[in-house]
């Protein structure tokens, strides 16, 4: 994809950084510490675009596109979100960032707790929106509620990138169906994204997604003491991940609700996510 077609938002300029085999699009603004956005599926960098502005008068933001989205590269492989986990660490040494704050969401704060996991000394702080971390839950009757919170992922595995490449209704519902009650979606935006994934590479990119974790990654083995970043995990409060399967502050994590969001919380609840996120950022680590 090409990166004069990019969406516009203010003081914003982008670049491409080759980082783990692949070029990676990065949507920079501001100075200052850094400050890492990862974004989710079925979105890329844009999906900040209301929380930029303000971020930018603190931080040197770096909002990447993960491989397979936006308008960094769309390889094969398998999607592992250890993959996505090793292209933010690969991203951070050639930007010659040390140690970052990030703020992701979806599967970028699933591979942001991997990251923070597997290279503490790298992550200061960690605020992720709604994606529980990549541990094993405590045993309870509500896990019997998993298949259903994960219903949206079987057309994807079954139907793999066909579902994506003839049509955009599925990318477009899965965004309205998944947001809260005061959420309102222009065509537009719903457009910049869902079109997006037409392209082939990244309609393949998505069901490998899927299919890897229903495969591989689905009941994690690891261990909540393995998370010694200090991390935030902030759930939509109408979201369907939060009101069946609400998760809890254990170790590191501290978890709060926003009511009235669902799961595109940055979009939905902006001001609402800078309120909790930036003084937890700020902090003294």
């Amino acid at each position: 994809m090409n990166l004069e077609d990019l969406p516009p938002v203010p003081g914003v300029r982008h670049r491409t950084v080759h980082a783990n085999g692949v070029d990676l699009h990065v949507a920079e603004a501001g100075d200052g510490p850094p400050l890492l956005l990862v974004h989710g599926w079925p979105q890329h960098w844009w999906s900040w675009r209301k929380l930029i502005p303000r971020l930018a008068e603190r931080y040197r933001v770096l909002a990447v596109d993960l491989r397979g989205h936006g308008w960094s590269d769309a390889p094969p492989g398998d999607y592992a979100k250890a993959t996505f986990a090793a292209d933010l660490l690969a991203l951070l040494d050639a930007e010659g960032i040390e140690r970052t704050r990030i703020l992701a969401h979806d599967w970028g704060g699933y591979a942001s707790f991997l990251l923070a996991m597997d290279h503490p000394e790298r992550v200061e702080r960690l605020v992720v929106l709604d994606v529980p971390p990549p541990v094993q839950p405590p045993l309870s009757p509500r896990m019997l509620l998993v298949p259903i919170a994960l219903l949206y992922q079987l057309p994807i595995v079954t139907l793999g990138a066909r579902l994506f490449e003839r049509s955009t209704f599925y990318v477009r519902t899965l965004i309205k169906v998944g947001s809260g009650p005061d959420a309102r979606w222009t065509d537009e935006e719903l457009d910049i994204f869902a079109t997006s994934f037409q392209e082939p590479a990244r309609a393949r990119a998505s069901a490998a997604i899927y299919r890897t974790f229903q495969r591989r990654e689905l009941f994690s083995r690891r261990k909540i003491e393995e998370l010694r970043a200090p991390s935030l995990l902030l759930m939509g409060g109408a979201g369907i991940f939060y009101r069946l399967l609400p998760p809890r502050p254990r170790g590191m994590l501290t978890v709060e609700a926003i009511p009235r969001s669902g799961h595109f919380i940055a979009e939905e609840k902006p001001d609402e996510v800078l309120a909790r996120a930036l003084p937890f950022l700020e902090e003294a680590s």
